[in-house]
């Protein structure tokens, strides 16, 4: 099979495919495990055992973690290599510290990532050849408040040095230093200071204090409103999207033990609450505009938009998405009680080989024929 360069992938004819990745720490080896199944349908497709995501889709993206696995596939990496990365790296990077308690110094110092991704990444810079697809990471620079996706389109406004400008082209940003922003979680790690201009720092934390933990629908508008310089043509059979989670659970409470929390405890539950309605709007919002195969439930009122589109005209695309949620009832008979307590932390790499075993069984629900063959490669 021919490999299509940077600019076949985004300006060559044809449909498009995307491929967003939602944050979730250690989580994300679940994530690699619904990545491994979409590749070997990928290859499956082509007929070529060497075949990587990075052939198929023509923009990916990621927060957090997976910023982290969105850029090493951009890179042409196989699941199983990102893999042997994660299994190596996760007790390294989340090892506990007396001294660190995550309250006036974070929990994890950062020294492990940064080393991690200098020996990955190298000195890859976004406008690198290195990458070989579209790629797009999702940072939050805490010091002006503003998300930014930052991206490798030669065509997007930022890219190259703007006339007059003082301010650092997207292209020059060295790739480690994206994903370490983009991985910054508050109280886990320190933000990441990068060099945005001349005489300028920005102050980076992860993506996913941002409505975009899940990237998918920034993704989408990143693909398609002209201001971005790509403006891909929309359509059920013109682009496809394709979401990958790390995993989510159902949070029921007893109303007095809300009552009676510490106020700092309020507050965090007050900040994981708002990043899922953010997550949640994004599926709704998603399937509204969408033809989708795996459309769940949003809720009793709205099923799962079945009978909705947006504007009551034609698809705007075909979206997937596969994600797990920990207090489903098929898991409980895979999971201890202890398990089910912790399983959802981003911090524990022990949960590992039990986070790939759900992964793997989840990844059996990706079925073939959610990918129609109108997206095929040529």
């Amino acid at each position: 099979m021919k490999r299509r360069d940077l600019n076949e992938h985004l300006f060559g004819p044809g449909p498009k495919r995307i491929l967003a990745l939602d944050g979730g720490g250690v989580r994300g080896i679940l994530t690699l495990q619904l990545l491994r199944r979409i590749e070997a349908l990928v290859r499956k497709r082509t007929g070529d055992d060497s075949a990587v995501l990075a052939d198929y889709f023509d923009l990916i993206g990621g927060t957090s973690t997976g910023a982290i696995i969105a850029a090493s596939l951009a890179l042409g990496y196989t699941v199983d290599r990102i893999q042997k990365v994660y299994e190596e790296l996760g007790n390294s990077i989340f090892e506990s510290s007396f001294f660190r308690r995550g309250l006036l110094r974070p929990k994890f110092s950062e020294k492990p990532v940064e080393a991690a991704l200098e020996r990955e990444f190298g000195n890859t810079r976004l406008g690198g050849p290195e990458l070989g697809t579209g790629l797009a990471v999702v940072a939050k620079r805490l010091d002006t408040g503003s998300p930014w996706v930052i991206h490798n389109n030669p065509e997007g406004p930022y890219f190259n040095q703007r006339p007059g400008s003082k301010s650092t082209p997207n292209k020059d940003y060295l790739l480690r230093n994206v994903v370490r922003a983009s991985t910054a979680a508050p109280t886990y790690f320190e933000p990441e200071k990068i060099r945005v201009a001349d005489g300028i720092e920005g102050a980076f934390i992860d993506g996913g204090v941002s409505p975009h933990n899940n990237p998918a629908l920034q993704l989408l508008m990143l693909a398609t409103l002209k201001g971005h310089g790509l403006g891909w043509p929309t359509g059920g059979d013109r682009l496809l999207l394709v979401s990958l989670g790390t995993g989510s659970r159902s949070l029921e409470l007893d109303p007095e033990e809300v009552m009676d929390m510490a106020a700092v405890q309020l507050g965090v539950r007050g900040l994981v609450s708002l990043m899922d309605d953010a997550a949640a709007l994004n599926e709704l919002m998603l399937q509204w505009m969408s033809s989708s195969p795996t459309a769940r439930e949003i809720d009793s009122e709205c099923g799962d938009l079945s009978g909705d589109v947006l504007g009551g005209g034609e698809p705007l695309l075909t979206y997937l998405r596969y994600d797990v949620k920990f207090d489903d009832p098929w898991l409980r008979g895979k999971l201890s009680a202890e398990q089910l307590q912790t399983i959802y932390d981003m911090d524990r790499p022990e949960n590992m080989n039990k986070l790939v075993e759900i992964g793997e069984s989840a990844a059996g629900r990706i079925q073939d024929d959610h990918f129609a063959r109108s997206f095929d490669i040529d």
